[in-house]
Formats: C-alpha cells, structure tokens, sequence
C-alpha cells in the first residue's frame, strides 16, 4: 500500500511541482543526494574515492524532457561533465536517461544527443550508462543502446529485473557482450508487465544475475553491475560465485549514495567491487519519491530524521 501511494505521488504533477517548494522536503532529500550541483556529486565522489577506495556513477536527474533546447542543454551539460571528470582523475562514470535526452521527441533527437555524450567520454577513456525507464520506453532504449553501443563499446545499458520481459532481453544482448546494470524496477507497472510482489522481484534478479555471470556470457565479455542494498541477496549470489568460480573482480555491486553504507564499505573491504551512483540537479522529487518506493522502510529514516533532537 505505502509503495503504491509513493509511485503515485512521483507521477502526480502537483506533487512535483508543489512539494519540493517545502524545506521539510528539501532537508530530507539530502540523505540520498549532496546537493543539486555537479561540484556537490564530484566532492561526494572524492570522499567515497579517497575514504573508502569505492568509485561513483553520477547522473543530473530529469526526466520527459519535451522542449528541443532544453535537451541540448541537458546534453551539453554531460558533454562538460565528461571533461570534468576527467579532469579531476577520479573514477567516475556518467548514467543518463533517454527521456532526460529527447526520446518524448523522437529517438533521432536521443541518439543524437547521447551519442555526443558517449563520444565525449570515449575521448576521456570514460564510461556512459544509459538508463532504464517506464516499460512502453524499453524497446526505444534497447534500439538506442545498440546503435550506440555499436561505435562506442564503454557504453552500458539498464535492464530492470521486475520486468517479466527481461530475460528474453538479457538472451538477445548476450552474444555483443554488452555491459549491464541489473536493478529491480522502480515505476508503476501492471502484474501482466511486472512482477508485484518483491519476493518475485528478488528472483528474478538473482536468476538474471547467475545468467549474466555464466561462463557465456563472461567470455561474450559482459561487464555485470548488480544494483542491489539487500544484504541477503548480495550473499545469495556472492555463494553462488564462489561456488561456480566467478571471481569477485567479475562483478560490480551498484548502490545509491547515502543508502546501506555499511554494506558498501564491507563490500569495498573484502576485496568486491562496488560502484555508488550519485545523483544531482533540480528535477529530483519523482526520484526521490521512486527511491522511498522501492523500500519503504526509509520512510520511517526520513520522518526520525526531521523530528527535533
């Protein structure tokens, strides 16, 4: 019920323009984001990097983009970031979305714009993540990524492990060796399109990550980032690894920044490989929202984080 009243508000108009107007609001989103500047993310990434050796993904939130302008800033801004990066010597990837990007204009206007994203990474030795939205935009994506994945081979793609359609895409995308962040699903979707319960979710991803580490895949070269904060899980198949020999350096954990830290700096410790996205910018309350949806238990961390001390 709390997750279906989340997904609802982060598609709600007037809760996305409303709400974020509310300091409450504002002081609770800083758990999950330093701040809404890529200087904020990249000071972030500096400590993660320099404190605990753990290496970050940044992404500028924003989603279904219409105007054409405004995606060309968008793009010119990642094209800048490359740069920056670069020129901060951290190991730092880009995530972008294609609706952030043009797809709600036409998939040329998108692949225009990310494949200026992905040459300028290419240039820097960097990598560029193209992100996973609502499933009506899979095929879309899925078509974007070939076609840039083609020229540029550091380029990866989402796959969501909710979506009853994933292992057919993960089966079709084996052969080119292709890198892929596996995460749950965070968007309203009917049970005929996704799993409902989270037992099934969870399933599904462990299944689809045994797949993505098979000896095929390994040799096709799959890279594997597993985005996951469940402790349980990340045993679950860190036991299925050692067991059929898949090395720890054969896989990367993805987490967010600000969540299960404990987890990550254990993970980083033992010798695994793990990778935090951070993200950035003013279009951040539908992600946030999707964030307190995929585990509502963080509700409750918001409310006690707001209550006098």
């Amino acid at each position: 019920m709390v997750r279906s009243v989340l997904l609802w508000v982060s598609e709600n108009e007037w809760c996305s323009r409303t709400l974020p107007r509310y300091g409450f609001v504002r002081r609770a989103v800083r758990r999950f984001m330093p701040g809404e500047r890529l200087d904020d993310a990249l000071g972030a990434a500096r400590s993660l990097e320099d404190g605990h050796r753990i290496p970050a993904l940044v992404t500028c939130l924003g989603e279904n983009v219409a105007n054409e302008a405004e995606v060309g800033a968008v793009a010119d801004h990642y094209v800048a970031a490359a740069s920056g990066i670069a020129a901060t010597g951290l190991d730092v990837e880009l995530s972008v979305k294609p609706t952030h990007l043009g797809l709600d204009l036409g998939l040329n206007v998108a692949e225009a714009n990310i494949r200026r994203i992905a040459e300028a990474a290419d240039s820097h030795g960097n990598w560029v993540w193209l992100d996973m939205e609502y499933s009506r935009y899979v095929d879309p994506t899925l078509e974007l990524y070939r076609a840039i994945h083609a020229d540029h081979p550091r380029f990866g793609i989402c796959l969501q492990s909710y979506l009853r359609r994933t292992p057919d895409d993960l089966e079709a995308l084996l052969p080119s060796g292709p890198a892929i962040r596996l995460v749950k699903g965070a968007y309203a979707e009917p049970p005929s399109l996704a799993f409902p319960e989270k037992r099934d979710v969870d399933d599904a991803f462990f299944d689809l990550t045994t797949r993505m580490l098979s000896r095929e895949a390994r040799r096709a070269g799959l890279r594997a980032g597993l985005a996951t904060h469940d402790p349980r899980l990340i045993r679950r198949i860190d036991a299925w690894a050692g067991a059929n020999g898949v090395g720890r350096g054969d896989y990367e954990y993805q987490m967010l920044y600000g969540i299960a830290e404990e987890e990550q700096r254990r993970i980083a410790g033992e010798g695994g490989k793990i990778r935090v996205l951070i993200s950035y910018g003013d279009g951040w309350f539908p992600w946030y929202v999707r964030r307190l949806a995929e585990r509502p238990a963080n509700v409750g961390f918001v409310i006690r984080s707001l209550l006098p001390r």
